[in-house]
């Protein structure tokens, strides 16, 4: 199988001549035709969200353009992991819009969101893996419910994955046997078996030792300039997000109290985002 001009080359240990170089290309089609038209991959528009008397959401409104990285900052109970669920149409909005790859989605049934699950998928602070599979069962999950490699191809597939996120060789280990950083290195793996056009990472370095968080931004940057994938990572960790972010949306008491770049963030003269940068470098010192 030949890639078209201009398209990024196959990562390491991803096999050639699969139906797995399509991760390569990751829907570039769709995304170029959306950079073309400037329309968003993902947008919110004025969109609420209350459970009974707790306003988690309101008139929130932020965009991301394809293959761009989102960092949604803010502190907790602010409706960060909220709206990745949204997203995900595990939860509905109460009022507005969200779009998804130039689709509405506010108000898809189960079966509908089904398709845009395929475009857009989630790697959860757990991991969400499967406890009765091995590690390569995990990662290969996705690739046979496509029914298009024959098993030593789902086998090479899976192998460069493991490779690529930094766990190779722990194929036949089950999840019980890593840490919480190794987990969530598996669970990218899998998100990439099944070929996205846009990850949603939620608090990808809680709960991780320094060394492991520095590994997985490595993993989340690569996957960004080599597959060209929409990201959004909600974090607390503002080292983390600004080397990833091309745009930060900052949620405060249920609303959308800045969306910008990283640069316009940190030279804001806001009372409040000032304070929380100032804390945060005290609890996060430079290294």
């Amino acid at each position: 199988m030949s890639l078209p001009p201009n398209s990024p080359q196959p990562m390491m240990g991803i096999p050639s001549g699969t139906p797995v170089e399509i991760i390569v290309q990751s829907g570039g089609e769709e995304k170029e035709e959306a950079r073309q038209q400037d329309r968003p991959y993902i947008a919110f528009e004025h969109v609420s969200k209350s459970f009974g008397d707790v306003h988690v959401l309101d008139d929130v409104s932020f965009s991301v353009q394809a293959g761009e990285t989102l960092c949604i900052l803010g502190r907790s109970g602010v409706g960060k992991s909220v709206s990745l669920q949204q997203i995900m149409g595990f939860l509905k909005p109460d009022s507005g819009k969200i779009m998804v790859a130039g689709q509405d989605i506010t108000d898809l049934t189960e079966d509908q969101m089904e398709t845009v699950r395929k475009k857009v998928t989630m790697v959860f602070q757990s991991g969400a893996l499967f406890d009765s599979l091995t590690v390569g069962e995990n990662v290969a999950f996705p690739l046979r419910e496509r029914g298009q490699l024959l098993e030593d191809q789902i086998q090479q597939v899976v192998n460069g994955l493991l490779d690529m996120v930094g766990v190779a060789g722990m194929a036949d280990l089950l999840p019980s046997d890593l840490s919480t950083g190794m987990k969530r290195s598996v669970a990218i793996a899998r998100a990439l078996a099944a070929q996205p056009e846009a990850i949603l990472y939620d608090e990808p370095t809680t709960m991780v030792d320094p060394l492991m968080g520095r590994l997985l931004g490595n993993l989340i940057q690569k996957l960004k300039h080599q597959l060209r994938l929409t990201s959004i990572v909600v974090t607390h960790d503002m080292r983390f997000a600004e080397r990833l972010a091309d745009h930060v949306l900052f949620l405060h008491e249920a609303k959308a109290y800045f969306f910008g770049t990283m640069d316009e963030l940190k030279q804001t003269d806001d009372p409040f985002l000032r304070e929380f940068l100032d804390m945060d470098k005290l609890v996060l010192p430079q290294a």
